[in-house]
C-alpha cells in the first residue's frame, strides 16, 4: 500500500491493494463465497471476536474479497478505512445512525438523492431525530441551523439532480468549529474529480452502484473514515469511549460496523465486490469520457430551441460553475445534468422517442441513461416538497454515457425534433 500512495490516480485505480502473491498469481481477487470460515484453535476464534485478530469469522461481519475493495476505495479517497456495504442507502443510514441518538438533529444541504430525503425527513423524524435542511451552497445558512442538538453536517459534492456544488472545505472549517463532523456524499463527482477528506471532510460515502462500479450490474455502497476527526473528549459523541478505546482515530468506522452494519445485516455480495473492483479499473478513462461527453452534451442542449433551461455546472452561467471550477480542479464538471422542456407532456415524448438513450432508474453507468424524476423517483411527493427540492414537471435528468458523443447528440436531436 505504501507503494500504491505514491502512485498518480490513473494508476492507483487499478494496482491499490493488489496482491496478486497472496492471490496465487490471479490479478484479480478470488470471490469468497464462504458463509463463514475455519479456524485452527478455540482461542483463535475467541482473539478474533475480541478484535485481537483481522481474521474472517462470518461472511455479515467481514469478507476477504469485500476487503480488498474496502482497502482500494481507502486508497482512492485518501481515508484510513472503510466499510463496504450492500447499497448506497445503506452506507448512508449506517453513516448517519453512528451518529445519532433520540433527540439529537444534524444539518443538511437540501438538494439530496430522493432515498436520502426520505430517510432524513421522514423516516428519521419517527424515531425523534430532526433533519435541519438549509440550501447546500449556503455556508451561512449551514452555521445558523447548528445548535447545540446538532451531531454532524451532511452535503452532496454534487446535488442530484439539482446539480449545485457546495464549498466543501468551508463547510467543514464551520463544521470543525463546532465540534462536528462533515460527511460528504460523494457518489456524482467520484474520486477522480473530487476527494473530499483532502478538502477537511470527515467522512465520505458512495454508492458503489454509479460510477465506481459502472456498467450497472452490481449494487453497492461503502463508508470510507479519515480518521482524523477527534472523538474524544467531544460532548456531542458521549457514547462513543469504548469504540475510541478499540479503535483510536478510527472510532467512528468501528462504530459503524460494528453497532449498525452487522447487526443491520447490510453485508455487501462478494459479487458485487468483484464486479466494483473489475469496473474501478477503468475509473479514471471512463470519468474522463463521462465528463468531455457531458461538456459536449450541454453546449448541445443549449443551441436547441425546444430547451426552456440547462442545468450543468460546467456552462459559465451556472451558479455553482466558479466553485466546481476550484473544487474539481478544472477536471470537469460531472457527468449528470438537467434540462427543461415545455411541461410533462413534452418530456414523455422525448423520452419515448429516445433511441440509443436507455430509460432507467439508475446513473453514473458508461450507458447514457434518461428519466424524469417528477413522474417517476419523486411520484408519492406532494408539491411543496418538489418544489424545494427543485423538481418540477418539465425536468429531464440525463446521466451522459462513454459511448461516441455525436451519437448521442444524435439520438437526443432525433428525440427532440420529435416534439
Amino acid at each position: 500500500m505504501t507503494r500504491n500512495n505514491t502512485l498518480r490516480f490513473h494508476s492507483r485505480v487499478i494496482h491499490a491493494g493488489q496482491t496478486p502473491d497472496r492471490w496465487e498469481g490471479a490479478t484479480l481477487p478470488p470471490i469468497c463465497q464462504s458463509a463463514s470460515h475455519l479456524h485452527p484453535t478455540a482461542e483463535n476464534l475467541s482473539q478474533t471476536f475480541g478484535g485481537k485478530t483481522s481474521d474472517h469469522i462470518y461472511m455479515r461481519l467481514t469478507n476477504p474479497t469485500n476487503r480488498v475493495l474496502e482497502e482500494k476505495l481507502t486508497a482512492l479517497e485518501s481515508g484510513r478505512g472503510a466499510v463496504a456495504m450492500s447499497s448506497g442507502m445503506a452506507a448512508i443510514t449506517n453513516a448517519c445512525m453512528a451518529l445519532l441518538r433520540t433527540g439529537d438533529e444534524f444539518v443538511t444541504g437540501n438538494s439530496l438523492f430522493m432515498s436520502t430525503y426520505v430517510l432524513f425527513a421522514n423516516i428519521f423524524k419517527k424515531y425523534g431525530i430532526t433533519a435541519r435542511l438549509v440550501e447546500s451552497t449556503d455556508l451561512a445558512a449551514l452555521e445558523n441551523a447548528i445548535s447545540e442538538k446538532t451531531r454532524f453536517i451532511y452535503l452532496e459534492t454534487i446535488g442530484n439532480p439539482k446539480m449545485d456544488v457546495p464549498d466543501l472545505a468551508a463547510a467543514a472549517e464551520i463544521a470543525h468549529r463546532h465540534g462536528l463532523p462533515l460527511l460528504v456524499d460523494n457518489t456524482l463527482a467520484t474520486p477522480y474529480l473530487c476527494r473530499p477528506l483532502e478538502l477537511g471532510a470527515d467522512v465520505v460515502i458512495h454508492s458503489t452502484t454509479k460510477y465506481l462500479s459502472g456498467h450497472g450490474d452490481a449494487t453497492g455502497g461503502v463508508v470510507i473514515d479519515s480518521g482524523a476527526f477527534p472523538w474524544a473528549g467531544n460532548d456531542r459523541f458521549p457514547d462513543f469511549k469504548p469504540f475510541i478505546d478499540r479503535k483510536g482515530p478510527l472510532a467512528f468506522l468501528d462504530k459503524v460496523w460494528r453497532e449498525h452494519h452487522i447487526n443491520f445485516g447490510t453485508t455487501q455480495a462478494p459479487l458485487h465486490s468483484y464486479l466494483t473492483m473489475v469496473g474501478l479499473d477503468t475509473l479514471a478513462l471512463r470519468m474522463e469520457r463521462h465528463l468531455a461527453n457531458a461538456q459536449q452534451v450541454a453546449a448541445y442542449l443549449q443551441s436547441r430551441s425546444e430547451v426552456a433551461w440547462i442545468n450543468y455546472p460546467g456552462l459559465l452561467d451556472n451558479p455553482s460553475h466558479a466553485v466546481a471550477d476550484r473544487q474539481f480542479g478544472g477536471l470537469g464538471f460531472g457527468g449528470v445534468l438537467a434540462f427543461g422542456l415545455a411541461d410533462q407532456a413534452a418530456c414523455f415524448r422525448f423520452i419515448n422517442s429516445l433511441q440509443m438513450v436507455y430509460h432507467l432508474a439508475n446513473l453514473g453507468d458508461c450507458k447514457t441513461l434518461v428519466i424524469h424524476p417528477y413522474s417517476s423517483q419523486y411520484l408519492s411527493f406532494d408539491e411543496p416538497t418538489r418544489q424545494a427540492l427543485a423538481i418540477s414537471a418539465d425536468l429531464v435528468r440525463l446521466s451522459v454515457g462513454i459511448e461516441a458523443v455525436e451519437d448521442i447528440c444524435a439520438d437526443l436531436g432525433q428525440a427532440l425534433d420529435s416534439i
